[in-house]
């Protein structure tokens, strides 16, 4: 299991980078994003102390640790400064927090993130087709998401996704251990979405380049 999109205490997960991590060792999983929310308020706080941990995880656990941010709710106009500014600084996953249906994202959010270049647009929403497309050529991935909350959409973005030839990445936006899933579990999701094995692989493949 691949998940790259969680959450510590450096934002408003639950628990410490090095619990969360151990946690997700214990259930089997071979590599975890810590992408804790960031804007132009917390950004020069939050990404040095994890890359600062994942560096002391990653030289005494075999699980890999992944050191990235969620850019969230910032102003569309910030989002490349932040993008750039995170590629800069050791980040090595960037996620922009994408207009998800269950939180008042600004509009417009989803397509200046792909402009910007992040590796992934989470939960984002009811994405149009033209943003889709630009997704697909600029092979920025889009996240079908097992959090309840934002998992309302996940039809639309295959769908949307299919048509328009993007990537596709599966995580969890866990912000504790409680919400990690099996692979099976994963699977089912997946399938349950109308994915075909071919398919799902390709989802494999796409999470596995950050390692």
């Amino acid at each position: 299991m691949i998940d790259l999109h969680t959450h510590t205490i450096l934002s408003d997960g639950e628990l410490l980078p090095s619990e969360l991590v151990r946690y997700a060792q214990v259930a089997g999983y071979e590599a975890i994003g810590l992408t804790d929310h960031v804007d132009s308020s917390n950004i020069d706080f939050v990404l040095p102390r994890l890359v600062k941990v994942c560096g002391v995880l990653n030289s005494h656990w075999p699980i890999i640790s992944i050191p990235g941010v969620e850019i969230t709710h910032a102003p569309i106009e910030e989002i490349k400064q932040l993008v750039r500014y995170a590629r800069r600084n050791g980040a090595r996953i960037v996620i922009v927090h994408g207009e998800t249906v269950s939180e008042p994202v600004m509009r417009g959010t989803n397509r200046a993130g792909i402009e910007a270049g992040a590796d992934i647009i989470a939960h984002p929403g009811f994405i149009t087709q033209e943003d889709a497309r630009l997704a697909a050529k600029r092979g920025v991935l889009l996240e079908l998401t097992t959090r309840r909350s934002h998992s309302r959409t996940n039809s639309h973005v295959v769908k949307t996704a299919m048509q328009a030839g993007a990537r596709l990445v599966i995580n969890t936006d866990s912000h504790s251990h409680e919400s990690f899933i099996t692979d099976s579990q994963r699977k089912h999701v997946l399938k349950r979405l109308g994915l075909k094995n071919g398919q799902i692989a390709a989802i494999d493949i796409a999470s596995r380049k950050f390692l």
